[in-house]
């Protein structure tokens, strides 16, 4: 069902004064700048920054996923409670959060602009 980590979403009390410091950190400006949401490409991924008070007291790390409605309807049927339902947040880009079983926030985005795998890993082995 996930497809590998995606995205992190960091909330940020000040995030003029977050988006400086990542930037200052690793040396990029984010290509997503927005008041409501920055996002920066780190190595084939994603660390967002966004005003705690859309995102929570904690970081959300998002596992993409081919179709976001099938996949959070799996993870309703395994035990997980609804966070947020699907929606979409912009360029057809997809997510909704579950609160697991033992209360962490779970992330699940659907996102055509990340490549999906040729060949899907479901077996054993590193990183896996």
């Amino acid at each position: 069902m996930f497809l590998g980590l995606r995205t992190i979403v960091y909330p940020a009390a000040d995030l003029a004064a977050s988006k400086k410091w990542f930037s200052a950190l690793l040396g990029i400006e984010p290509y997503f700048d927005e008041p409501y949401y920055v996002g920066y490409e780190v190595g084939g991924y994603e660390l967002a920054l966004q005003p705690a008070d859309r995102v929570g007291p904690a970081p959300v790390t998002y596992w993409g996923v081919a179709d976001a409605d099938a996949a959070l309807a799996r993870l309703l049927a395994s035990g997980a409670l609804t966070h947020s339902e699907v929606r979409e947040v912009g360029g057809g880009i997809r997510v909704a959060t579950v609160q697991a079983p033992d209360g962490n926030v779970l992330g699940i985005i659907e996102n055509p602009y990340f490549s999906l795998p040729a060949d899907p890993v479901t077996g054993p082995g590193p990183g896996r």
